[in-house]
């Protein structure tokens, strides 16, 4: 079960075909260091969520659908706009976007490579930054 229905609970009855994402909570601002670093070796997701944010709940399930077993190599992280704003504000800084809800970010060699927002986060095609060798 995937965190978020831990968190917000599951009344969709697929019977075992949903697929996991490993979110990574995203909590201080020392993993922001963090993640540039990851992602000079393998493509980093960061996924900024407002949970109090209908839109934001529909896309963040509907990304979680996304997901296959070949893209469970992808590290995902999950940042709570809510309880985390400051780290929000650092990632528009750092990775030079636009803060927007919900917003997904692609780092790759510590930049952004790929962001979108709202329900342009489900155009993505996940397997384009897997098993990339990253220069």
């Amino acid at each position: 079960m995937s965190l978020f229905n831990n968190l917000f609970g599951s009344k969709d009855s697929t019977k075992g075909s949903e697929k996991n994402i490993q979110w990574i909570p995203l909590t201080t601002e020392n993993q922001l260091e963090e993640i540039k670093n990851i992602s000079k070796k393998q493509t980093v997701l960061i996924f900024k969520h407002s949970t109090s944010c209908g839109i934001s709940n529909m896309v963040i399930k509907r990304f979680e659908k996304l997901f296959s077993d070949e893209h469970q190599s992808l590290r995902v992280y999950y940042l709570d706009l809510l309880r985390y704003r400051n780290i929000s504000n650092n990632i528009a800084k750092m990775f030079e976007v636009v803060h927007e809800s919900p917003q997904l970010l692609v780092i790759k060699n510590e930049v952004s490579v790929f962001n979108a927002s709202h329900y342009d986060i489900l155009q993505i095609n996940l397997s384009r930054y897997i098993l990339q060798k990253l220069a």
